[in-house]
């Protein structure tokens, strides 16, 4: 199922990769709660749950483009 592994975590840009979305977009919905929340793994390093993103993408509306 496109470029993301079973486990493990993704940054923005891989995320951004297979989701067709701009970064200030993303956000949002981050803050709106119809994305995921992130995970600080350090002070300058943000990353998502590798299952949250696949779940994600399997309930995106149909005719969302997609790589």
């Amino acid at each position: 199922m496109y470029d993301i592994p079973e486990t493990g975590f993704l940054r923005l840009p891989q995320i951004l990769s297979v989701i067709p979305l701009g970064k200030t977009s993303w956000w949002e919905g981050v803050r709106s709660g119809r994305f995921p929340k992130p995970i600080k793994l350090s002070a300058r390093c943000t990353a998502w749950r590798a299952e949250e993103i696949r779940k994600l993408i399997k309930h995106l509306p149909e005719g969302t483009p997609q790589h």
